[in-house]
C-alpha cells in the first residue's frame, strides 16, 4: 500500500509539471488569434459594411477622425465603434446587427 501511495504521488506531481507547458501554448495560441483579429481594418467611404450574419447594412459615408466609420441608416447618421470591426474575407463586418445600430443614440 506504502508503494502505491509513493507512486501516486510521483504521478501527480508530474502531472502538475506538464499542465503549466500546456497552458502556456494555448496562452499563446490564443495571443496570435487576438492579434490576428485586432489587425487594423480599412476603412474608406463607399464601402459596405456588413453584420456578422452576412447581410448588409449600409455603405460607409465616412470615417470620423477618431477612426470610428460612420453610415446613414434612416435617415440618421450613426457612427460605429471601430472596436467592433473585422475584416472577414474582405468584407468590413461589424458585430452589432442593424438593429443595434439603428437603435443607437
Amino acid at each position: 500500500m506504502k508503494k502505491f501511495v509513493a507512486l501516486a504521488a510521483v504521478a501527480s506531481l508530474a502531472s502538475f509539471a506538464v499542465v503549466p507547458a500546456a497552458f502556456a501554448e494555448t496562452t499563446q495560441s490564443v495571443r496570435a488569434v487576438t492579434e490576428e483579429a485586432a489587425a487594423p481594418v480599412d476603412l474608406s467611404a463607399g464601402k459596405m459594411l456588413y453584420a456578422a450574419n452576412g447581410t448588409r447594412i449600409a455603405p460607409i459615408y465616412r470615417v470620423a477622425a477618431d477612426g470610428n466609420p460612420q453610415v446613414i441608416l434612416n435617415g440618421r447618421l450613426i457612427t460605429v465603434p471601430a472596436n467592433s470591426l473585422t475584416d472577414a474575407q474582405g468584407k468590413i463586418t461589424t458585430s452589432l446587427s442593424k438593429k443595434d445600430l439603428a437603435s443607437a443614440k
